[in-house]
């Protein structure tokens, strides 16, 4: 796979699981990425999350997409976009957080793309062979 059809696969597999680091040990959970364009592949948090905090203090991420038979890795670094129309739109996309934002504020909102990425696709056809990395 090239980076064009990596991108169109998480955006058709939005759910991944998310791997971050509070001191040594990982942490693992299920998230709705809010979408992979040209800025990368994006993330939408709370604040108020220990994610969040688990991030500051060491944005290495590893996020695994799963679908039509393949898995795709992607690592990188978390890098924070404090970007408000970016933010605005997050919010008009998922409705669900439009109370949240109004009780709390943008502030409480943060969105990061996964700086630095490298992809590594695997399918069980090919689960013996070398692994390629892709850069996005």
């Amino acid at each position: 796979m090239n980076k064009e059809e990596i991108i169109s696969f998480v955006n058709a597999n939005p759910t991944c699981y998310l791997a971050t680091i509070e001191g040594d040990a990982p942490h693992v959970r299920a998230m709705g990425m809010y979408k992979a364009d040209e800025r990368g592949i994006l993330i939408q948090l709370s604040t108020m999350k220990g994610m969040y905090r688990e991030l500051v203090g060491n944005p290495k991420v590893e996020l695994c997409f799963n679908g039509d038979g393949k898995v795709i890795r992607v690592s990188g670094t978390a890098e924070f976009l404090e970007d408000r129309s970016l933010k605005e739109e997050v919010v008009k996309a998922r409705p669900f957080l439009k109370a949240f934002v109004d009780a709390q504020g943008y502030d409480v909102i943060k969105v990061f793309r996964v700086a630095n990425a490298v992809a590594t696709v695997w399918t069980m056809a090919t689960n013996l062979e070398p692994r390629e990395f892709i850069k996005l």
